[in-house]
């Protein structure tokens, strides 16, 4: 199968410019495309995990992949898909954010060997530039009637668009020109609320160099249920550890909805198309074996296999099967803190359970915590030592959230 195959099989695909052009020039070897990724935070969520999975089965499929982190996009802040303008970042800021996307593109991507990917920062070419110049030697080839029919200008303008971020598909398309003459870059790839922008850096490549380049994007992917994909009632779900760990990792898979299985684990695992049609043909108990699969390998892929595991072990003890009980989330108290009372709320909302004690009330008064197994509906409850068993206390809010609090003795 060509790699344009392997993304239409995984559902990585929406439109592409010219996709019978694309097919004949790659056919002859191996091509390099590039995804940008602009570093607003420090770390990727699920929402990313599209154009990432298509970076990872592009290299696997034999071609040479270019991550684009934008230290200098970032700058400026891609107003697509939103309402008001981008919080400006500073340079500290953007350097941290740059140092975490780069650890987590090195854990999905191989950048040593034949096809090495190429792990390449927009900072280093736009920077350079004078204002004037790249008026005059960029800024020329964009209509800004043909811009204002874009579909992200058009809503914005009714919020108030800055000209600073009308900016934005100029420097992007300015980036697809630089990659070309740098690496021969052959394809941008991007969501398809990209659209627009890649059909930009098409048409500039073809202006200024007189070569044929090529856009694919990725489908927006909701939820069976039109949720947005990656998002809980905590927020974002991140694949840096330290703000989502592997076992809520983990837990977000297990959880998602049966209508869902079979296009996440196209979508986000490696396992082969053949064993991802038989998971996603089971029904009653085997699907619930299949969303445990899919759990399992998306979780591997991102934090690796030791942690998966011990995911899947924290899973296995809470509801059932076995497992070791020390995999669950775990926190420490000390006895002295329990000997003079904490009320329920405040644990909640300390163990980050709820995101204020006002919500942890709330959800006692509807029923929806559990101590050690037991239904509490009294907010004003205090956790004292009697509520550890064997040296912990385990806290559930809803079905299937739970946080271990161990114990810790005094002096």
């Amino acid at each position: 199968m060509s790699v344009w195959d392997v993304l239409r099989e995984r559902g990585l695909h929406q439109q592409c410019t010219d996709e019978a052009a694309l097919r004949e020039r790659s056919a002859g070897g191996p091509v390099t495309g590039y995804i940008g990724f602009d570093p607003t935070a420090d770390s990727f969520h699920v929402g990313h995990l599209i154009p990432l999975m298509a970076l990872v089965h592009f290299q696997r499929s034999g071609q040479r992949p270019i991550a684009l982190v934008g230290g200098g996009t970032a700058l400026i802040g891609d107003p697509t898909g939103k309402n008001e303008m981008r919080q400006m970042l500073d340079e500290e800021a953007l350097g941290r954010n740059i140092a975490g996307l780069e650890v987590q593109l090195r854990r999905l991507l191989e950048f040593e060997g034949p096809q090495a990917a190429i792990m390449a920062n927009n900072a280093e070419w736009l920077r350079e530039w004078r204002y004037i110049d790249f008026l005059r030697e960029i800024g020329v080839h964009f209509s800004v009637s043909r811009m204002l029919t874009f579909e992200t200008f058009r809503t914005r303008m009714e919020t108030g668009l800055s000209f600073l971020e009308f900016n934005y598909p100029l420097l992007q398309s300015y980036d697809f020109l630089e990659l070309h003459r740098r690496h021969g870059c052959l394809v941008q790839m991007g969501g398809d609320d990209q659209w627009a922008n890649v059909v930009s850096g098409v048409d500039l490549v073809r202006r200024v160099e007189r070569s044929q380049v090529f856009g694919w994007t990725f489908p927006l992917l909701t939820t069976a249920s039109g949720a947005k994909m990656g998002k809980t009632e905590r927020g974002a779900v991140w694949l840096d550890p330290a703000r989502t760990s592997p076992y809520d990792y983990y837990q977000y898979w297990v959880n998602i909805d049966d209508a869902d299985v079979a296009m996440c684990l196209g979508l986000f695992t490696l396992l082969p198309m053949e064993q991802v049609t038989e998971l996603s043909a089971a029904e009653g108990a085997e699907l619930r074996k299949s969303k445990a699969v899919l759990a399992y390998e998306a979780t591997r892929l991102i934090h690796g296999e030791e942690e998966a595991k011990r995911a899947e072990a924290g899973a296995r003890a809470l509801f059932g099967g076995g497992g070791d009980l020390e995999q669950v989330p775990t926190s420490t108290l000390s006895l002295e803190r329990l000997q003079s009372g904490l009320p329920l709320p405040d644990a909640l909302n300390e163990f980050g359970l709820t995101q204020s004690k006002g919500e942890g009330r709330r959800l006692i008064r509807q029923g929806g915590v559990s101590v050690n197994g037991e239904r509490v509906e009294d907010p004003l409850l205090q956790l004292t030592p009697d509520h550890a068993v064997d040296g912990a206390i385990l806290l559930r809010l809803g079905k299937k959230r739970y946080h271990r609090v161990v114990v810790e003795g005094g002096n």
